[in-house]
């Protein structure tokens, strides 16, 4: 037990503070070898900034670190490297262009007398590979490969500086079932051989798949570390969001149903929208002030549908009616003008741009609906921005605050807040609650179905198949790039639509 062994590395005291905000007050954290330890919290918890705190990105400004028995102090990324402190982020931060073995031993590669001795690099990658259950060739350009081996190689990248803690960040939020379980059984067999792995997910499933111990982050302080096994999902969830549990579960409402079971109107009607390669013609309606849900596995045609509907990707096939009026959208421009918004899965390089403020973000797209020829006035741009700000619940210093300093929740907030301002008639939400902790992900929902009242209509994609069939008044079910079926609310629950998905038939259910 943890009990009768000392932590691989001990974290105390940690306090560390930015203009007009304290990030981590009296935050702390025990590694033990040979445990997986997960670290959870809502965003803006903490997390972050402990992690960038160990790995010698930050400062802290109070606080004690030691690693081995040893007081360390990392002031860059590479000197927590060369203590044995070894991080891979959510998003692969290799390059792509080089080849799997250069990116293992980017910096450090194997020499002999002639220079870069490259046998000997492509011998050891592939070695190494194949002691993470991947064996591929080495040789070919790191772009090549999915994602998920690009994860296995920047593991064994961080391995390759002779690690003493594995430090994983949100590394399943891109991977697919399949995916996650390499993954798991890779991290199993390096727990079975000492080694301290830190590893950060909003994720329940995993957390309890894989944990030994947890630590819960609130507000910037250390709740508390609690072995995995006597601690339960619902106490867990309390535990993160300060709430009863029932209460956390219930954040994101059921939503709006059409007032007195009136029929709702027709809002706007796909009729064989496709594109040639990714998505085969669909027909479907979207009603005035419903969540329509889009449901099906990662590349079933889900994203590709709601671009083709705003314009992202041009249409090949098909016709979009909205207003009384027929065609395709063949640019966003032409979307927004329609009525449409748009908050892409990918907010760092579709959605936010990092560098500039939280008010000029959330004021973006208003300005390209008004031209570059009519500005919005500053004192109008303010006043806009406060006022989503407090309505949404934006935790950052000023609206003059870059974006890129918020918490991936609060940034996801910006990002609907940048499209309500238009007053849109159709919101596409692809994957608006990815990487965010449960509160968020309830005040999100919370926001766009209270507006759903209003006569806004909502189209609402997740991988997140209970988080779909709670929120949608109907779901359209996408297989293979193709629809399948649409059903309403009710018609399928947490197994069957799996069984949709996966071409089998659901007795009593007409698709």
């Amino acid at each position: 037990m943890a009990a009768d062994r000392a932590p691989v590395l001990e974290l105390t005291g940690i306090h560390k503070s930015f203009p007009g905000v304290k990030a981590l007050s009296n935050a702390g954290l025990r590694l033990y070898p040979g445990e997986v330890h997960t670290l959870m919290g809502q965003n803006g918890a903490g997390k972050s900034t402990l992690i960038k705190v160990l790995t010698g990105v930050y400062t802290p400004d109070e606080g004690t670190m030691v690693l081995d028995g040893q007081p360390i102090r990392p002031d860059s990324t590479l000197e927590a490297q060369e203590l044995g402190i070894s991080t891979v982020y959510q998003e692969v931060n290799l390059c792509p262009n080089l080849s799997v073995a250069e990116n293992i031993f980017i910096g450090r590669y194997p020499r002999s007398w002639f220079g870069v001795d490259w046998k000997a690099m492509r011998d050891q990658a592939a070695t190494m590979l194949r002691q993470l259950e991947v064996d591929i060739d080495v040789t070919q350009p790191l772009a090549r490969y999915s994602l998920a081996i690009q994860q296995m190689v920047a593991i064994s990248r961080a391995l390759n500086t002779s690690a003493k803690v594995l430090i994983l960040d949100e590394p399943t939020s891109s991977l697919d079932e399949a995916e996650v379980q390499l993954l798991f059984r890779v991290l199993r067999r390096l727990r079975g051989e000492g080694m301290a792995i830190l590893f950060v997910t909003h994720f329940l499933d995993q957390t309890y798949a894989i944990s030994d111990r947890i630590t819960v982050m609130r507000n910037g302080e250390r709740e508390g570390e609690y072995p995995a096994s006597e601690l339960s999902r619902l106490a867990l969830v309390n535990k993160m969001i300060g709430a009863p549990a029932q209460q956390a579960e219930e954040a994101a409402p059921a939503a709006q149903q059409a007032q007195g079971g009136a029929p709702m109107t027709t809002l706007l009607t796909m009729n064989g929208l496709g594109r040639r390669g990714a998505l085969k013609p669909v027909d479907a309606e979207v009603k005035q002030g419903e969540v329509l849900g889009l449901v099906g596995l990662l590349g079933s045609g889900r994203t590709e549908l709601a671009r083709l509907l705003f314009g992202a990707d041009k249409a090949d096939t098909g016709s979009i009616t909205i207003g009384g009026k027929s065609g395709r959208f063949d640019t966003p421009r032409d979307a927004i003008a329609a009525g449409i918004g748009f908050c892409s899965e990918d907010r760092k390089h579709e959605g936010a741009i990092l560098s500039l403020s939280v008010r000029e973000n959330l004021i973006l797209a208003m300005q390209a609906r008004a031209g570059v020829m009519r500005a919005i006035p500053m004192k109008l741009q303010q006043e806009i921005a406060e006022n989503y700000v407090k309505w949404l619940g934006i935790k950052t210093a000023s609206i003059e605050t870059p974006i890129g300093t918020l918490s991936g929740g609060n940034q996801q907030k910006v990002l609907l807040a940048r499209w309500l301002a238009t007053d849109p008639k159709l919101m596409i939400l692809d994957e608006p609650t990815r990487g965010i902790d449960v509160r968020a992900k309830g005040e999100i929902m919370d926001y766009v179905t209270t507006l759903c009242k209003t006569g806004m209509s909502v189209l609402f994609i997740s991988s997140e198949l209970p988080e779909v069939l709670r929120c949608s008044d109907r779901m359209v079910v996408l297989r293979d790039r193709e629809k399948c079926g649409e059903y309403v609310r009710g018609d399928l629950d947490d197994q069957t639509v799996l069984q949709v998905i996966a071409g089998e038939e659901v007795e009593g259910i007409r698709a």
